[in-house]
């Protein structure tokens, strides 16, 4: 473990600092509950000298060319790369989650960052015709200003990545509040950035009390846009605070997402992809599949099948060799998730798991079954965000869809199915922002990534997302006649 794993700074006008009045706060393993370190708890002298340091660093990066931008970005993500192998360890101890996997999110996330920055080369200003002699009529792209970005601890790096990729491409500095729980893999990535040479103050970390730093930042004048990825609620929150300045938002915000398993689809292909989405990260991912509706002639077989690689997981501290399944990132989320269960059973749901023994201590909780639910469970209503997977029938498509459609959430939705027309009709019918269909490939970067209805708006993906850290300004001038 390194030092800066420790003792994790604020990073304010480029410098690694304590917060000014001394204030930390500690990390745990959510493997072991031992204290591994601590963080530097933000005051609001702190958040002022960012802010500050911000706004110098949005003009100091603003005036390079996208290219040298770009040449940073790549560099950064390089670095990363060359990193990787300590970094993953870091992440895994302070968040849980297997070392392959972890690793698997640095290298995604270096990929954000060199797309973000290849992206920023292409954002060309357009010429549109006149309607009258000697007038030249430019749309102008530019960079919105300093961006408060608010990130989860479910992936430490890549939320991180895509928000800094997508505002640095387009030539936005960043002040990032990284989580709490998982704060020494985001001072890495940012070390790289440093590293690099991307200018002081053109990113930023803090940490500290959540409420403080939302409606202190987005307050702030300096700040002209707020990206943030969490719950729902928050988002809805933060959303409202930023509509009071009249600030643009991107919100990224929790799911709750159906797969619908035909009779004609690949049960095999289907059991094993979906067992691997859904206890990724022991399921603290947004977009995971969550309710399974299944068409009723294959329910039993598929049910085996995912059962089966339900059974095969190895559960252990995320630095183990073997595991493919870590803990929950801390003691709150087991006891929600427990709740949700009691519930179920309450309410006439049947609930399974493996016989898989759990290591002692820490925040794990089993890979978890829940058939015959009912709509009045809470887990019906309520995103789990935990390694539990629910399985309905369904007869006709028509009554899959209306179970698709009926929360108010739309994030992700999967389908399984080899029929092209029901893929096509399934594509288009399912509420969601991301449907995807017999496979799970709808995060990488050069394609949108974000929801509809409480799930949020705006993109975290594709073009889309480095425009909206854009303002678009027209710039219409009459030219001096030609004098021949």
């Amino acid at each position: 473990m390194s030092d800066e794993f420790l003792n994790v700074q604020l990073l304010i006008s480029g410098k690694w600092q304590d917060a000014a009045d001394g204030r930390t706060l500690p990390v745990h393993d959510p493997a072991t509950g031992e204290t591994i370190g601590k963080i530097a708890h933000a005051s609001k002298t702190d958040l002022a000298l960012a802010a500050e340091g911000a706004a110098k660093g949005f003009e100091a990066w603003r005036t390079l060319t996208a290219w040298d931008r770009f040449v940073i970005m790549r560099r950064a993500a390089n670095l990363l790369r060359e990193r990787a192998e300590s970094i993953a360890r870091i992440m895994s101890r302070e968040q849980g989650k297997p070392l392959a996997q972890a690793l698997a999110e640095i290298d995604g996330a270096a990929g954000v960052i060199e797309y973000f920055g290849e992206e920023g080369r292409r954002l060309n200003d357009v010429l549109v015709p006149p309607r009258v002699a000697n007038v030249e009529q430019r749309v102008l792209h530019r960079p919105v200003g300093v961006v408060a970005a608010f990130t989860p601890w479910n992936f430490p790096i890549n939320q991180i990545a895509r928000k800094l990729g997508a505002a640095l491409g387009a030539g936005c500095a960043v002040i990032v509040k990284a989580p709490e729980d998982t704060p020494a893999s985001p001072a890495e990535l940012l070390r790289v950035f440093l590293d690099a040479g991307i200018p002081a103050g053109a990113v930023s970390l803090v940490y500290g009390d959540p409420a403080e730093i939302s409606e202190y930042l987005i307050a702030h004048p300096v700040v002209r846009k707020i990206s943030f990825t969490g719950s729902t609620p928050v988002g809805k929150h933060l959303a409202s605070l930023a509509g009071a300045q009249m600030k643009p938002v991107t919100m990224e915000l929790g799911g709750h997402a159906p797969v619908i398993v035909c009779a004609d689809a690949d049960l095999d292909a289907a059991a094993e992809r979906l067992a691997a989405a859904k206890f990724r990260n022991a399921g603290q991912v947004c977009i995971a599949p969550t309710r399974f509706l299944l068409e009723q002639s294959i329910a039993p077989t598929f049910v085996d099948k995912f059962k089966a690689r339900m059974s095969a997981l190895k559960i252990g501290r995320g630095v183990d060799d073997g595991v493919t399944m870590g803990p929950l990132v801390n003691s709150r989320r087991v006891k929600a998730l427990q709740e949700l269960v009691e519930d179920a059973r309450a309410n006439g749901a049947t609930v399974w798991h493996p016989d898989t023994a759990l290591p002692n201590g820490g925040c794990f909780f089993p890979p978890t079954l829940i058939q015959n639910p009912d709509l009045s469970m809470r887990v019906m209503q309520e995103e789990p965000f935990g390694p539990l997977a629910i399985v309905s029938e369904f007869t006709s498509l028509t009554d899959a869809v209306k179970e698709a459609n009926r929360l108010p959430y739309g994030l992700a939705a999967y389908v399984y199915t080899r029929n092209e027309r029901t893929q096509r009709l399934l594509g288009e019918q399912v509420e969601a922002g991301m449907v995807a269909v017999n496979h799970h490939g709808i995060g990488v970067p050069e394609v949108p990534f974000g929801g509809i209805k409480d799930s949020g708006y705006g993109t975290e993906g594709g073009p889309e997302a480095l425009r909206a850290h854009t303002y678009i300004k027209l710039v219409s001038s009459e030219q001096a006649k030609a004098d021949f």
